[in-house]
């Protein structure tokens, strides 16, 4: 299995010189090697259009292509880079094409503030004495909190606003040996509570940005009353990343222990799947859905219990909210937080049904499983009676 490690690293002024000018030499590289490839699809669609490839495939510009090409005619900057280093910017162009005709969008040129990593691919990097050593560049101080594991594959550069970072990802051959499922339940993700388990326990959100929300405008403003292409400009549009900064590293820190907590306490864990980035279209309920961070705590829960030997697994969504645990159909607006289902009486908090019927479509429930989800129901919080008043 794969693995990845991320550490600080603090170069000196003269090195973060040299990383600036490797990332706008990859840069350069990926947007001219992108245009090369707009530019023979445009003259393929040119030759398709007068009929002068009707009888033979259309010329595609490829990896080996631009690599050859590379190797051949460097500038005088991209001879100060790593030549892996190179070679890996041309495969995140073949990569971005590739997933262009699997259905992604067509591939954009990066700006400055887009572009912010570059990567050794096999070699060219390694640590000693406290010092990651790059290629071209030198030794740098680097903070290794915690041993690494398995073997490394790939070394990555990024920059994030005033601050560096390395990811070391790794192949890890260390067994991994199922556990035996012992605990097991049902996960809803919401707005109102974050996470609502099976068993009726619920997290609430932590709201990160909306805690930060006035501070964030406050500065916002302050950056847009300032010129243009001046240096206190520039100056005002960094204090408004690390504003976005700290509010995305409190959600990441959240979900890191939020999830481990899953894990620790749960052998098979069931989620909803989700399209997540469908459900942003909603201008209503967009920010409030990326504050929540569902995508990102699903994907740290299945990537450490994959590690721990246990299972994550994603079951359809449809009709999660709007069905009793008996079967029987129960529509419900938004707003009505309380499930009453006339077929059965059974009355209790509608986040806390919909994570039993989110666990009782797991592949392995069976009985057993399905009178558990119903015993937890039962509980003295939550009661089975007759529908008594309208929720409103």
């Amino acid at each position: 299995m794969k693995k990845s490690y991320q550490f600080r690293i603090y170069p000196t002024k003269n090195q973060e010189v040299k990383l600036n000018r490797t990332l706008s030499t990859c840069r350069y590289l990926y947007n001219s090697s992108l245009e090369e490839r707009r530019r023979e699809a445009e003259l393929n669609e040119l030759k398709r259009t007068f009929g002068v490839t009707s009888w033979a495939k259309p010329e595609w510009v490829n990896y080996y292509d631009q690599a050859n090409n590379l190797s051949e005619s460097k500038t005088d900057y991209q001879k100060e880079v790593f030549s892996q280093v190179l070679q890996n910017v041309l495969k995140r162009v073949d990569r971005s094409f590739k997933n262009y005709f699997n259905g992604f969008g067509y591939p954009r040129f990066q700006g400055r503030n887009r572009y912010n990593s570059f990567t050794y691919p096999q070699s060219g990097f390694s640590i000693k004495d406290g010092k990651l050593n790059l290629s071209k560049i030198g030794n740098i101080k680097i903070i290794q909190h915690r041993d690494i594991e398995g073997k490394i594959k790939t070394c990555t550069i990024k920059k994030d606003i005033d601050q560096w970072y390395v990811t070391f990802s790794c192949d890890i051959d260390i067994p991994i040996i199922p556990v035996k499922i012992k605990t097991r339940t049902g996960i809803d993700v919401g707005l109102k509570s974050l996470i609502t388990l099976s068993n009726g326990e619920s997290i609430e959100p932590p709201k990160f940005l909306r805690v930060s929300e006035k501070k964030l405008a406050r500065e916002q403003i302050h950056l847009s009353k300032k010129k243009l292409r001046l240096k206190n400009r520039n100056k005002q549009r960094i204090v408004v990343a690390k504003v976005h900064r700290r509010i995305r590293n409190q959600r990441k820190d959240f979900n890191q222990k939020l999830s481990t907590n899953l894990v620790n306490q749960y052998d098979y864990i069931v989620f909803e799947d989700l399209q997540i980035k469908n459900m942003v279209k909603n201008h209503h309920l967009a920010k409030s859905i990326s504050d929540a961070g569902w995508s990102q705590l699903i994907s740290l829960t299945e990537s450490k219990a994959e590690y721990a030997g246990k299972v994550v697994e994603r079951v359809n969504p449809y009709g999660t909210s709007q069905t009793c645990i008996c079967g029987y159909k129960v529509p419900k607006k938004l707003s009505m937080r309380t499930h009453r289902c006339p077929n059965c009486g059974l009355v209790a908090d509608r986040d806390h049904v919909s994570a039993n019927i989110i666990e009782s479509r797991s592949s392995t429930v069976g009985t057993t499983g399905f009178k558990a989800c119903l015993s937890s129901l039962n509980g003295e919080a939550m009661k089975q009676e007759a529908p008594s008043e309208r929720e409103g």
